[in-house]
């Protein structure tokens, strides 16, 4: 099954339940932990993107990717017993809602080995300046909490094809600005 890479997923608009994506591609382990999948467009971009940052002295990896509606399941349902339901469901997409299973959403970690400290990086800060460039936005960024319905998650990036990710950028938009906005 094939979903638009501009497919809006989110807390107004989950996939169905059986909902997996036809293309998915294992990424480059230079570029990637174990297994992890993209469909094949994001997949691409991802390896470019990686190879041209490695060139300028940067260490990026995909420590998430694709995620099926059951283990969304699992990590949702692991979040609200940690720490409760309000906090999972600013942190955790429930499954079927996730971006992750669409194939197009990525965590990413740095440098220093941990995607939680992203933000601290030189590779976070290259992503800011580049990702766009290669089809990747940042997804939930900071202060667009009550917008996206998600904390500020520096770490989670969403293929959405060049065209529209400059877009977004040049205009700091998220996909629910750009999407769910009101006519003029």
């Amino acid at each position: 099954m094939e979903i638009s890479i501009t497919t809006l997923v989110n807390k107004d608009n989950p996939l169905e339940e059986n909902f997996v994506p036809d293309n998915l591609s294992t990424l480059a382990s230079f570029c990637s932990e174990s297994d992890k999948q993209l469909i094949k467009e994001a997949k691409i971009q991802w390896e470019i993107l990686c190879t041209n940052a490695c060139k300028e002295g940067m260490n990026l990896k995909v420590v998430s990717a694709y995620r099926s509606f059951e283990y969304q399941q699992k990590l949702f349902d692991y979040y609200v017993k940690t720490r409760g339901l309000k906090y999972a469901s600013k942190c955790s997409a429930k499954p079927g809602y996730s971006e992750h299973q669409t194939g197009l959403a990525i965590d990413v970690m740095g440098e220093n080995g941990d995607y939680n400290l992203f933000q601290e990086t030189k590779e976070f800060n290259w992503m800011n300046k580049h990702a766009y460039e290669y089809g990747f936005i940042l997804r939930y960024p900071k202060d667009k909490e009550k917008i996206t319905g998600y904390k500020y998650e520096p770490w989670h990036y969403r293929y959405v094809g060049k065209e529209l990710a400059a877009y977004l950028f040049q205009n700091d938009l998220t996909m629910e600005e750009y999407f769910l906005k009101e006519p003029n």
